[in-house]
């Protein structure tokens, strides 16, 4: 079930723009345990903060940067199971790469096979030659993600607004 509107796509996934539409699902993933305790409280609980965090995140990304978070939809079913894409951080030199799915499609594979399309978009389309990644130290399943993927523990590093440190990755 191919759709026009992919950004990209591998086998199994298309890599779609957030849109007004996605509240549900932001609300969902944005609440999971996994991004409260590895990427943090966004306070998103409600439609209207949804819509709010789609608008000023994702969609000015797109605005500002031609590239963003992307929700990622597995193609058999167009089922959206989670979100990878390239941000632009004031506070990182380079893009980074984010990634987050829903629990229920974990250790099926699905991020490593989006991320590496997304590396391979930013670097062949976006003309983006490094990209960049932050975890928590603690967060083991992207640690192993970021380096599968390819990418090199920098340093350690602290961002203005953020609770702990946190491993910076980069790519070559």
């Amino acid at each position: 079930m191919a759709q026009s509107n992919y950004i990209f796509q591998t086998d199994r996934l298309g890599v779609r723009e957030i849109t007004q539409k996605d509240t549900a699902f932001i609300i969902a993933i944005l609440n999971t345990p996994g991004w409260l305790r590895f990427i943090g409280n966004r306070n998103v609980n409600t439609e209207k903060q949804a819509k709010k965090y789609i608008k000023e995140g994702p969609v000015k990304s797109y605005k500002d940067n031609a590239y963003g978070l992307w929700m990622v939809v597995r193609k058999e079913d167009e089922l959206a199971i989670g979100t990878c894409g390239i941000l632009k951080r004031t506070n990182l030199s380079t893009p980074d790469i984010g990634f987050a799915f829903l629990p229920e499609f974990n250790g099926k594979a699905y991020a490593f096979e989006i991320a590496t399309a997304t590396l391979a978009y930013a670097k062949c389309h976006l003309n983006i030659p490094v990209v960049s990644a932050i975890t928590v130290p603690d967060n083991k399943r992207s640690i192993r993600l970021l380096e599968k993927l390819g990418l090199k523990y920098i340093e350690t590093i602290y961002l203005t607004g953020e609770k702990e440190n946190l491993l910076l990755y980069r790519s070559s």
